[in-house]
């Protein structure tokens, strides 16, 4: 796939501001950096806790809701979705895993991000985004792109067939620490599921939060047996950092067969009787 059809740069996105079909989404993992930083001119701000996911039973965003956000938001079908926000895109990201799950054709992610918006002083804007709301309908939810225990626990032993990539710090990936600093402890046991390769979500990235070349992205991946012939699976500790290794994978790097474990360390450190690994 080209890139063209997934990412648009900085400048695309400022000579773009105005067009009619197309919707700036920030979803920020500082979900008050929106309303109080300030946002592109024109774009709407989704809150990742309370928006895109279900809270009462740790899922994705229920179609319903979805549905919902996105009528709110004023698009249509037909609209050209262009996420952006902080920390390299983490929820942009995040963001599109869902939309692409829940059939929506025309979803974009800013290069570079909040972060590179804001290095090249570009316009930002405090206002509240006004906007006429639409009537969305999504179909129901197509789950290939989504890793559940089931899978993972077929895919851990099956090094030929299967690449598990732990896109966490080398510290959660060995067991050092059982989460970033500054997160809650959310899981019992540190180390990672048996087999899984370690490779960091910010290896994917530029100094500027920019993706990397492909041919640099496959030096990264191929040398550890994450190749295109397998059967990948992208996991952290809840989701999001994984949502943008799976992205850089399928749509970037174009392997046919990636998913994104969003139950991740949250939900295998905290198993009765499941296998871990520790170390490097």
């Amino acid at each position: 796939m080209s890139r063209e059809n997934v990412l648009v740069s900085t400048e695309w996105a400022e000579e773009n501001l105005n067009k009619a079909q197309i919707r700036f989404v920030e979803v920020d993992v500082d979900t008050k950096a929106y309303d109080q930083e300030g946002h592109i001119p024109g774009a709407i701000g989704w809150n990742w806790q309370k928006q895109l996911c279900d809270t009462l039973t740790r899922d994705v965003v229920p179609k319903n809701e979805l549905e919902a956000l996105l009528s709110q938001s004023g698009i249509e079908k037909d609209t050209t979705i262009i996420l952006y926000g902080d920390n390299n895109n983490w929820f942009a990201c995040w963001a599109l895993w869902q939309l692409e799950m829940f059939g929506h054709e025309n979803v974009k992610i800013m290069d570079g991000g909040r972060k590179k918006w804001l290095a090249e002083g570009r316009p930002l804007s405090t206002d509240k985004t006004e906007i006429a709301a639409s009537s969305y309908s999504a179909p129901e939810i197509d789950s290939t792109a989504r890793a559940l225990l089931a899978h993972v626990m077929e895919a851990s032993p099956k090094g030929e067939e299967w690449a598990l990539v732990d896109v966490r710090s080398p510290d959660e990936f060995s067991g050092k620490v059982l989460c970033p600093p500054g997160l809650p402890e959310t899981c019992q046991r540190g180390g990672h599921i048996p087999n899984a390769k370690n490779i960091p979500w910010g290896k994917n990235c530029n100094e500027d939060g920019t993706f990397k070349s492909n041919d640099d992205l496959q030096g990264l991946y191929e040398p550890l047996g994450v190749t295109a012939d397998k059967n990948v699976i992208a996991y952290c500790r809840i989701g999001e950092r994984s949502s943008l290794s799976w992205f850089v994978l399928k749509h970037l790097l174009d392997f046919p067969n990636v998913q994104n474990y969003d139950g991740s360390w949250t939900e295998w450190g905290n198993l009765v009787s499941a296998p871990i690994e520790r170390g490097a």
